[in-house]
């Protein structure tokens, strides 16, 4: 994921996002986790939370972060898909990520998240992968496992007096860290 646009086989282009992307990302992101449009798609959030998951100042934030990137995966000119790279010292965060409800199912996913690694491991030497996830959503992290994720048990609670995050429409919502090693 280097700043120049890269072609990958899947005819998938992987470039950092600029400023002039963060609408289009802020869409993808919403489309991807809430509201009826995500149902078109299986990584839904909606019977969990209601309200945004994310807006532009948080996106922007991502985009200038030090140490990290925010992705922006395009087919044929088109922003199809997301991912949030950190580097942490000798493992990478991997957060943020988003592919299109209608494109989700045909192996996007497991392109990006590879090319999300192979870049974490060569440019900044990580060792490790990182991310959390929601520990409710089984199917989710049930598809980490198969790309060689592992459930940590460390658990940390969902910032529920916070609706920059969504609202919970349950109680008893947290995050669990899931690791990778990188070698």
């Amino acid at each position: 994921m280097d700043t120049a646009p890269q072609a990958a086989p899947s005819a998938l282009t992987f470039r950092d996002a600029t400023d002039s992307d963060v609408g289009a990302l802020v869409a993808l992101v919403e489309s991807a986790y809430r509201g009826e449009s995500s149902r078109a798609g299986w990584t839904t959030e909606a019977d969990l939370l209601e309200g945004r998951r994310t807006d532009p100042e948080g996106v922007r934030e991502l985009i200038s972060a030090p140490n990290g990137r925010l992705v922006a995966v395009e087919r044929d000119g088109a922003v199809i898909a997301c991912c949030q790279l950190q580097q942490r010292g000798e493992y990478a965060y991997f957060g943020m990520f988003a592919v299109r409800p209608d494109l989700q199912g045909a192996g996007l996913g497991k392109a990006i998240i590879a090319e999300a690694e192979r870049s974490a491991r060569q440019e900044w030497g990580a060792s490790e992968m990182q991310m959390t996830v929601i520990d409710a959503r089984e199917d989710l992290i049930a598809w980490y496992e198969r790309r060689g994720y592992r459930r940590t048990g460390r658990m940390s609670p969902f910032p529920y007096e916070d609706e920059r995050f969504g609202v919970p429409r349950r109680p008893g919502l947290r995050f669990e860290l899931l690791v990778k090693p990188l070698v």
